[in-house]
């Protein structure tokens, strides 16, 4: 099996910044097969070109979908996030929490607390008494980090 070549720095940059297209080979637009400037790698300039397709050359939502490697649904997302947030909108967001939502500052001020009281006390322990207390199902290790960070911000 031949070893593969140096990393493309575009391809590079575009997994970094999250808009790498996970299925480039899906692209079957003649923008995309014959010209240099048109990357099917490049995940904001494949939607943005399915829905130009769509509003200026007066494609179907079902060709351009097929032919962008997209199915209809991805189409009117795409569509709504371009109409609210222009070309913004098609960059990919990272999914999921964006913080600890669980660990609230009541919260982490109750596992400081019981931790000043009994420094041994186990993180399984702490989800406990926070789930009686609060009714929160938080588990040990998202405890472990969140002492971590108390840790990080007290030695700043």
């Amino acid at each position: 099996m031949p070893k593969p070549g140096p990393p493309d720095p575009k391809q590079q940059a575009l997994r970094q910044q999250g808009s790498l297209n996970p299925h480039p080979q899906h692209v079957r637009d003649e923008l995309f097969r014959d010209g240099e400037f048109f990357d099917a790698d490049d995940l904001v300039q494949v939607k943005y070109e399915m829905l130009r397709r769509v509003q200026k050359d007066g494609h179907t939502v079902s060709k351009a979908s097929a032919a962008f490697g997209f199915s209809r649904p991805s189409f009117y997302q795409a569509q709504s996030a371009f109409q609210q947030d222009g070309l913004g909108g098609l960059v990919p967001h990272k999914r999921g929490p964006k913080h600890a939502h669980k660990l609230s500052q009541e919260v982490l001020e109750l596992i400081l607390e019981r931790r000043q009281q009994d420094a041994l006390l186990p993180a399984s322990a702490l989800a406990t008494i926070v789930k009686e207390r609060f009714g929160i199902a938080v588990h040990p290790r998202t405890i472990q980090r969140g002492l971590e960070r108390a840790q990080k911000k007290r030695r700043s």
